[in-house]
């Protein structure tokens, strides 16, 4: 079932990449009013679980962070973002999609992650604005 917001709609293989199940804690970074709902809402209804905000406590199974380009250091919140993060878990980074206001090139993303000791290991288009990138642990590569 696809969740819409929109004309756009989240497709169920698109949730199914992320790896979720129910009852992890999904923590979410640079929320903003751009942001997709949709896919918001269905990570919601993949793990049963609100998404966490920055400011959690506790540990974390994987985290979803959207970074445009002109916020902050990428590589400095991607080593926060992994502060709270269980090993192994996935960092989901979202990005607008080239020739969108906010677009990160390729190349910086794979300079922070470096730096952050993440890797990138897959991209895919999330709906009309949106690009995610897995990024795992250099020492949790699949």
């Amino acid at each position: 079932m696809a969740t819409t917001q929109g004309s756009d709609s989240i497709d169920a293989t698109i949730v199914a990449r992320l790896g979720l199940e129910t009852g992890m804690i999904v923590q979410e970074f640079g929320y903003d009013d751009d942001v997709c709902d949709a896919l918001r809402v269905a990570i919601e209804d993949a793990t049963g679980e609100k998404l966490v905000d920055e400011d959690y406590g506790d540990v974390t199974d994987a985290c979803i962070v959207w970074f445009r380009e002109g916020d902050d250091d990428l590589a400095d919140l991607l080593m926060d973002v992994q502060s709270l993060l269980d090993g192994g878990g996935s960092v989901w980074l979202l990005t607008p999609k080239a020739g969108r206001d906010g677009h990160v090139p390729p190349r910086d993303v794979e300079e922070a992650s470096s730096l952050a000791g993440l890797h990138a290991t897959s991209t895919f288009v999330v709906d009309s604005a949106w690009t995610a990138t897995q990024l795992v642990e250099k020492g949790h590569m699949k």
